[in-house]
């Protein structure tokens, strides 16, 4: 089942007024074609916010214990959500999200991996740069700018693509591409504070 559209109008109905949500540079992504979205990660909620700001629907790769939850391991995948074990190198998962990039699907991706406990953007992992570099993808960089208050701004701002080609030619390590990324997360970041 897919409750994708349903989940995207039920969460903007919510999000939308309570976050004052501000959308900022959407005509900078990809209209068709894999994308790999990437974006810091300030709050447990930045998946939904994400989700309806995007122009298109987004495969979110979640962590594995979300899974074992009994409402939410029926309607993650219905949500176009899939499991990630952290830690540790996820094969399955890896294959899904390339596989998903190679049909022409977007992937979001919080590079730090986890929520930032402070709200400043941390350091990202590598898997990020390994997608990059494997997904054949567009590479989006997004910045989430709260913060999380009622009725307070919040931005979600979509740079334009990062060209990763020079990258892919060099055969760059995974290490440096997700700097890069970063890199550009952090200056959409310094761009649109308020």
């Amino acid at each position: 089942m897919n409750l994708y559209p349903f989940g995207k109008w039920l969460c903007s109905v919510v999000f939308y007024p309570l976050y004052r949500v501000k959308v900022v540079g959407k005509e900078n992504f990809p209209k068709e074609g894999g994308v790999l979205l990437c974006t810091n990660h300030i709050a447990n909620v930045d998946p939904p916010i994400v989700g309806i700001s995007c122009p298109r629907p987004v495969h979110f790769m979640a962590k594995e214990e979300l899974f074992n939850v009994p409402i939410l391991k029926n309607v993650l995948p219905s949500v176009k959500a899939f499991p990630v074990k952290r830690g540790m190198s996820d094969r399955e998962a890896f294959r899904k999200a390339l596989k998903i990039l190679k049909s022409g699907d977007v992937v979001g991706l919080f590079p730090e991996g986890t929520r930032s406990k402070t709200g400043e953007l941390g350091t990202g992992l590598a898997g990020a740069g390994f997608f990059a570099l494997k997904g054949e993808a567009a590479v989006m960089p997004c910045a989430i700018i709260g913060p999380y208050k009622r009725f307070k701004r919040l931005k979600v701002v979509y740079g334009k693509p990062i060209d990763i080609t020079p990258y892919r030619e060099r055969r760059a390590s995974s290490e440096e591409v997700t700097e890069v990324i970063m890199n550009e997360i952090r200056k959409l970041i310094e761009q649109h504070k308020k």
